[in-house]
């Protein structure tokens, strides 16, 4: 008898709440303001919500230099360094700030590094936007690690007084690997209250642990330049299941699903729903008909609003 196909799917996925207010704060401000309404770099990272966002008047930008003088412009969920902050209020910005509220205690803890005269040791990838932004909180006091190979480069003088961070998007496996080597270099390093790693990506990094645990192949929806959608698929993968990202369903291929009789399914923290289903529509196509939910968490987190648009939701046909 030939053995039934079936989508496992994790639960919690998808949207975080940074990233939910993140896009909620841009559809609030394009319904107060009227378009065109400016968001330096992308809100989140996720294509169809920025192509979304683009069709009903949001301009995205790479700096805030392009952004007219006076204008609306928000800063994305990834946070943006003091210079950029410097820079916008000099040009006259009217700033709506969309930080998730997680980043933005990274960039607290980084200034009390700092001025209590610590060096950081900042665990992420230096070309993300987020470590961006949290390297320039403290530029002349943060070196910034990648790997445990990293580590062994760092060169610090003897009785330096040293604080470690976190890029809030990454792997807890490999971070905890990295936080290892350097409390063997560095004993009496200072630790972030909490940790960095945000929930969401923990949540989500716990629930395709256990669907791969269960399934021939792992689909993680998200974007190509999305962190934590890349760490997940890491994550099965460093499980020994076959793991593809698939930023929407004319990414997926045929040829993954052969011989495969159970097929976890999970999502980015900033993918909409609305690409899971286009997913599990096609998978259904292929015999895969029959959805189990793996619930390992259950998330409740709500991050409000800025002041200025706190007020009664204006924004129609919301993605968030």
């Amino acid at each position: 008898m030939t053995e039934s196909k079936k989508v496992i799917l994790a639960e919690p996925r998808g949207f975080c709440a940074g990233v939910r207010r993140a896009i909620l704060i841009v559809e609030e401000a394009l319904a107060k303001y009227g378009p065109p309404v400016y968001v330096r770099k992308e809100i989140v990272h996720n294509h169809f919500v920025v192509r979304s966002l683009r069709q009903r008047g949001a301009v995205f930008v790479s700096s805030e230099d392009e952004v007219p003088e006076g204008a609306v412009c928000i800063f994305s969920a990834h946070g943006v360094s003091p210079a950029v902050r410097g820079n916008a209020a000099d040009r006259k910005l009217d700033v709506i700030d969309a930080t998730c509220p997680l980043v933005s205690k990274v960039h607290q803890e980084a200034r009390r590094h700092a001025r209590d005269g610590k060096t950081i040791l900042l665990i992420g990838h230096a070309d993300h936007e987020e470590v961006e932004g949290t390297f320039g909180h403290a530029p002349d006091r943060t070196i910034i690690v990648d790997s445990v190979e990293a580590v062994d480069r760092v060169e610090l003088a003897p009785g330096t007084e040293i604080g470690y961070l976190t890029q809030t998007t990454l792997s807890l496996d490999e971070t905890s690997g990295i936080v290892d080597a350097l409390n063997a270099r560095f004993p009496g390093m200072s630790a972030p209250a909490g940790g960095d790693i945000c929930y969401a990506s923990q949540n989500r990094q716990n629930a395709v642990k256990a669907i791969a645990a269960r399934s021939d192949l792992v689909l993680v929806v998200g974007s190509l330049n999305s962190s934590n959608s890349i760490r997940m698929v890491e994550v099965a993968r460093n499980l020994g299941t076959a793991a593809h990202l698939v930023p929407d369903v004319t990414h997926l291929r045929a040829e993954w699903l052969e011989n495969a009789s159970a097929i976890g399914v999970s999502a980015g923290a900033s993918a909409p729903e609305i690409l899971v289903d286009e997913v599990l529509d096609r998978l259904a196509e292929h015999g895969f008909r029959d959805i189990e939910i793996e619930r390992t968490a259950t998330e409740n987190v709500v991050f409000g609003l800025p002041s200025g648009l706190a007020g009664p939701g204006l924004a129609k046909g919301r993605l968030s």
